[in-house]
């Protein structure tokens, strides 16, 4: 039986053709490294990134070189056929570049706004006032990210003296995660009275302690309606930034807090930008939020399994059934949802075989050396020789083929939690 998770009620945020808030699924968002300078490169991997599965993603626009190239990367990714909305990150001088940059403007399709780095005073506030009123000119949505790392300098120490006057202070930790979200919430207060609608605002509030953002989010989660954008700030590398990643936005998005995600991970050198993508994906489906590509379930081995013939098979049949994604997305409407188990001997392969739409339990050491294959918990057929994999495959396909094509039983079926807010 299906847990409900109970979305906490927001804004509903139009990005395109994207749908941000509680009444549409959790968004997953990424982040190029290139130098948006290099037009060619940066739509490159713009692209690479959205046929992962990121559904928008951000850019840096830092300099005038990057600025003057942005409405050329939105205008190769449309040659392309990529229509994934380009978020623009601002610090320091966005309101320059946007003024001196017009196409810029309009070829973005969300700003973030960092309120701790806009300026300082009133000359800051001239800046934000004008990056706000630009983004309600073009009707372009603003995520307003505050970050532990950058937060404002002047609201900080405003807080922390009237925190000293008190008669029951707290710990400066205390004051500095409420001062995180009194910036993002007086700052999107600031973005509504400049005339920009509360449903072209989207708030984060980044830290990079896992703890500390469950806290700060939950706080922030309660004291207003705004869709929420979360991550960790600096995740880190590796299985350091999954788990970290993993253990804060699985506590939220179960709370119903969070609207989109993004996994700041810092890849491995020359290693693929998308790996950020395919850890958001692999949260909310395995938390049942969503389906983006079909589930290997696969043993982890022990001493009945010394061969490496399904670690081998389940590695190959994941990797082929993401890389096929791209084109059965479109061809087979709920494929997402298939679900393959590679067992790697008879203590619990059958039952998991059974289990799942199709599955393979392969032969332990010592065991006869064939593979039982079943296909919705009925044994279809009975693998062996060394071919196992290839004709494994097969079925896989035509299952894919007969299931999810057109008029079959399982096309577009929706195997996810409903949405519901609380």
């Amino acid at each position: 039986m299906n847990t409900q998770i109970l979305r906490r009620p927001t804004h509903q945020v139009q990005i395109d053709h994207v749908n941000v808030g509680s009444d549409s699924p959790v968004i997953v968002q990424s982040m190029t490294n290139t130098d948006t300078a290099d037009a060619q490169a940066t739509a490159l991997q713009v692209k690479e990134l959205s046929e992962a599965g990121s559904e928008m993603v951000r850019i840096t626009v830092n300099n005038p070189e990057s600025a003057a190239k942005v409405a050329e990367i939105r205008q190769r990714l449309d040659d392309m056929g990529c229509n994934t909305p380009l978020i623009g990150d601002f610090h320091f001088n966005g309101e320059r570049l946007l003024a001196e940059f017009p196409d810029c403007a309009k070829a973005l399709s969300k700003y973030r706004i960092n309120p701790g780095n806009v300026g300082k005073g009133s000359k800051g506030d001239e800046k934000f006032a004008f990056l706000i009123r630009t983004a309600a000119e073009y009707g372009k949505a603003v995520r307003i990210g505050v970050n532990w790392g950058s937060l404002d300098q002047s609201l900080a120490k405003r807080m922390m003296d009237a925190n000293l006057a008190s008669a029951n202070p707290k710990t400066p930790e205390e004051i500095m995660k409420e001062a995180l979200i009194v910036s993002a919430l007086e700052s999107a207060q600031k973005a509504v009275d400049l005339g920009l609608p509360e449903n072209k605002i989207i708030l984060s509030c980044k830290v990079s302690a896992v703890q500390d953002l469950i806290q700060v989010y939950r706080e922030l989660a309660a004291r207003c309606s705004y869709s929420l954008h979360l991550g960790l700030t600096e995740a880190g590398m590796g299985s350091k930034g999954i788990v970290a990643s993993t253990a804060a936005l699985s506590v939220l998005l179960q709370e119903g807090i969070g609207d989109t995600i993004r996994i700041s991970l810092t890849p491995e050198p020359g290693a693929s930008r998308t790996k950020e993508v395919v850890v958001a994906q692999e949260i909310l489906q395995t938390m049942g939020l969503r389906s983006f590509t079909p589930m290997v379930t696969a043993c982890p081995g022990c001493g009945r399994t010394t061969s490496t013939v399904f670690q081998e098979l389940a590695r190959d049949i994941q990797q082929y059934l993401r890389d096929q994604m791209a084109v059965w997305r479109l061809q087979y409407p709920g494929v997402e949802n298939l679900n393959v188990a590679v067992m790697g001997c008879v203590v619990n392969g059958p039952g998991e075989s059974k289990l799942a739409d199709i599955g393979i339990s392969l032969p332990g050491t010592g065991e006869t050396p064939i593979a039982p294959v079943y296909v919705d918990g009925e044994r279809k057929v009975t693998l062996k020789g060394d071919n196992m994999a290839a004709e494994f495959l097969a079925i896989v396909r035509e299952y894919v083929e007969v299931n999810y094509g057109e008029g079959g039983k399982k096309r577009d079926y929706r195997r996810v939690i409903p949405i519901q807010t609380a």
